[in-house]
Parts: C-alpha cells; sequence; structure tokens
C-alpha cells in the first residue's frame, strides 16, 4: 500500500467542500488496466493518484479479467462478478476500471451481449450494496476502433446512471489517442505489437491530474 501527502487543483471536477481524501482506503478493481499488464502497478495512474492524495492504495487488477465471463481455463481466472467478493470489507473509495476484455469477448455475439449486460448489472449492485458507505466511481476502457467497445462503453455508462455510479473516461477527457499508431508507439508498452490496452509510464502521465480530481469529487 501507498500513503503520500500531495495538494491538487480542480478543475473539471470539483472536490466536495469539507471532504479530504488524506488517510483513506481505495480499492481499485479490474483487469489489467489495474495490474499494470508486464510493468509495476505502482507506474499507473491511479496508484500515482492514491499516493498523491494521501490515501492506502488497494490494488485489485488481474491480467486478462472480465466483468461477465470466467477466463479461468485461459489463466485469467474467474469473472469480477466473483472476484470482488474476496476484496477487503472495508474500503473508503473503489474504483472499477475494466471492460476491454469484454469487449472483444462479446464483439457481434447478442447473446454474450445480454450476458455482459446482466452481469454488469450485478456487478455494480453487489458494489453498492456490499459498500453501501464507499464512493465508488467506474473508469471506461480506451474507445478502440474495434467492434464490441462502443456498445460497451454505451452499456456501462447505461448501467452506472442507474445505480449513481460517476463514470471518467481518460480516453477523452486526458487524449489517450488509442487508435492512432504514432501515438501508441509513444505512450503504450508493447511498442513493437498492435497494443490497444496498456500504457507506458509516460502514458498513465497523462492520466493523474484528471484522475486524482475524479477521485476528490467522488
Amino acid at each position: 500500500m501507498i500513503l503520500g501527502i500531495v495538494g491538487i487543483s480542480a478543475q473539471s471536477y470539483a472536490a466536495k467542500d469539507g471532504e479530504t481524501t488524506q488517510g483513506k482506503r481505495i480499492v481499485v478493481l479490474g483487469d489489467s488496466y489495474v495490474r499494470n499488464h508486464s510493468r509495476p502497478w505502482s507506474e499507473s495512474w491511479h496508484s500515482r493518484c492514491a499516493e498523491k492524495l494521501g490515501m492506502y492504495y488497494l490494488n485489485f487488477g488481474r491480467n486478462g479479467s472480465s466483468i461477465a465471463f470466467d477466463r479461468t481455463k485461459e489463466g485469467f481466472g474467474p469473472a469480477m462478478t466473483e472476484r470482488y467478493l474476496a476484496m477487503p470489507e472495508e474500503a473508503d473509495y473503489i474504483l472499477l476500471i475494466a471492460g476491454h476484455n469484454d469487449a472483444a469477448i462479446v464483439a457481434g455475439n447478442s447473446e454474450k451481449m445480454n450476458i455482459f449486460r446482466q452481469q454488469l448489472d450485478r456487478l455494480l449492485s453487489g458494489l453498492k450494496t456490499r459498500y453501501s458507505g464507499a464512493k465508488i466511481g467506474y473508469v471506461l476502457p480506451w474507445h478502440v476502433d474495434r467492434p464490441g467497445f462502443e456498445e460497451v462503453i454505451a452499456e456501462i455508462r447505461k448501467c452506472c446512471g442507474k445505480y449513481s455510479i460517476p463514470v471518467f473516461d481518460p480516453g477523452k477527457e486526458c487524449g489517450i489517442d488509442v487508435n492512432n499508431p504514432e501515438f501508441r508507439a509513444k505512450y503504450f508498452q508493447n511498442k513493437g505489437v498492435n497494443d490497444t490496452a496498456h500504457l507506458n509510464a509516460d502514458g498513465h502521465a497523462l492520466i493523474v491530474d484528471k484522475g486524482a480530481e475524479f477521485i476528490r469529487s467522488l
């Protein structure tokens, strides 16, 4: 866990009056966007935000993890609808960062999209019930120009609206130009392949300020 104390300036997100993140516990649940693929999770923007905001940080990411589908046979473990039950029982803040792997699975398949829709609802409902006193936020996956991604992102926005969970879209708000090969070569981890998921340290740095603002606004 990380503990640090740094102030930030409010811009597009406004922190609630009289509230502070200092000393609060934040749990981040998700896939390789959270675990940070082949790099240490300490390089991720959410870990750096926690340090900046003086929070205790717990990384609950797993490479290849899915919201709706059990990927144990592939080596990626159970769905997040099961994984979140292993999280600590107490948390002040929860960030859910997921959807990339689900988008790849449901692309063009209406039956799997229905499963995703149902399981996403189950996950958000479960988090709201289990962590009724926590501030919960959802961080969207990148807007990858492949089938499934915009449909999954739209479902996430809709379900988060149902449960009054604020949404942060760093792909658009922080200029993550995932469909640009030159951008990926500079800011993504695997420069020699078509990596549309995993930021490097410089890429994560693009999100830290607005990510911290989003956390403070919850």
